[in-house]
């Protein structure tokens, strides 16, 4: 569900002990050297044509449709600080690669939360909590809705936004992530 890997690909014990509101995770790298740079380079660079590359990357991995598309959003603050939104980028770029829909200012997120990457593992679910909201007019009821972001560490983010889909009624939410940071035990 997680994209945790294990030899045979069953669920991993956190995912059992406890289900994330999504119901998989496809993701095309792991997070590491030299991708890791790639994303930072989007990020924090502003090298935006990385985006297309990530995309690419991650459509190749996508075997079943969803209805829609969905970019985890940034608080409008961040927003405004790095001036896009990379999980958009990408998410754009599926969009018209897959020729699925995408749906933007669907969700929004409500609370400027520290950024997961600066918190404990521990924490990260509680940062999260009530961070979202679906915007008015926006009906998810009985679709599949992919989620989309670039990095996916312990998916508290994805988690809380599927969790708010799938109380609006949604019938399955997915995550899409360009890449899976591998749990650390020292990092939880």
């Amino acid at each position: 569900m997680c994209a945790a890997p294990l030899p045979s690909g069953e669920v991993c014990g956190r995912c059992l002990q406890h289900p994330p509101a999504f119901s998989r995770t496809v993701a095309a790298f792991r997070y590491e050297f030299p991708l890791d740079s790639l994303i930072k380079a989007l990020k924090f660079d502003e090298q935006l044509i990385v985006a297309d590359f990530l995309a690419d990357a991650l459509a190749a991995c996508i075997v079943s449709q969803p209805d829609h598309l969905l970019a985890l959003p940034l608080h409008p603050a961040r927003l405004r600080e790095r001036g896009f939104n990379q999980s958009q980028l990408i998410a754009a770029r599926l969009s018209r690669v897959l020729r699925l829909p995408l749906l933007t200012d669907a969700a929004i997120r409500i609370r400027n939360t520290p950024s997961q990457s600066s918190l404990p593992w521990r924490v990260r679910k509680r940062n999260m909590r009530k961070a979202f909201t679906i915007a008015p007019g926006f009906d998810v009821r009985d679709k599949h809705i992919a989620i989309v972001d670039d990095v996916m560490t312990t998916g508290a983010s994805i988690d809380a936004l599927a969790q708010l889909l799938k109380d609006a009624g949604a019938r399955e939410v997915s995550a899409w992530v360009v890449a899976r940071t591998m749990p650390h035990r020292e990092k939880r």
